[in-house]
């Protein structure tokens, strides 16, 4: 478990995810105001389950202060091939550091590991983020019709 200060006034913790957040992360992820209007069918059905906890590297952030330590954002790192799977941050947490903690958490987790590159398969509307967290572009994932109806630009987190 590791602690870090963001640069907002409440301290955030990450933590390793448990089977009980499986409930926690699912609603997080439908709930994404990321996936509103056309992108919606993407994560209707979706389901982060304690079997993918178990399978993955999934790490939670939580807000010290928040009641019941509410979780404000997770990532998955899924390290065979190496990819950063998922990253979520409660649409109400937005804005306030916790993207940024959780890149830092997952690329300190990927070197610990011993991997030199991260892919991520980038929501449309996240790639702005992404390349602000230092992923470098790296190509296009084509729409796979009905699953995926449009493109999606492909990252890289170089991990030094």
């Amino acid at each position: 478990m590791s602690s870090r200060s963001s640069s907002v006034s409440r301290p955030i913790t990450i933590r390793r995810a448990v089977a009980r957040d499986a409930k926690r992360l699912t609603r997080l992820v439908r709930g994404s105001g990321a996936y509103e209007g056309k992108y919606t069918a993407a994560v209707a059905g979706y389901r982060v389950g304690p079997d993918y906890i178990e399978a993955h590297r999934v790490f939670v952030a939580v807000g010290a202060d928040e009641q019941g330590g509410r979780v404000l954002g997770f990532y998955s790192l899924v390290l065979t091939p190496p990819e950063l799977d998922l990253l979520f941050v409660a649409d109400e947490a937005q804005g306030r550091g916790i993207g940024r903690l959780l890149v830092a958490h997952m690329r300190s987790e990927a070197r610990a590991a011993g991997l030199d590159r991260i892919k991520v398969v980038s929501h449309p509307p996240a790639a702005d983020f992404y390349h602000r967290v230092g992923a470098v572009r790296t190509g296009t994932a084509f729409a796979d019709p009905p699953a995926v109806p449009w493109d999606r630009p492909v990252f890289e987190f170089r991990i030094p």
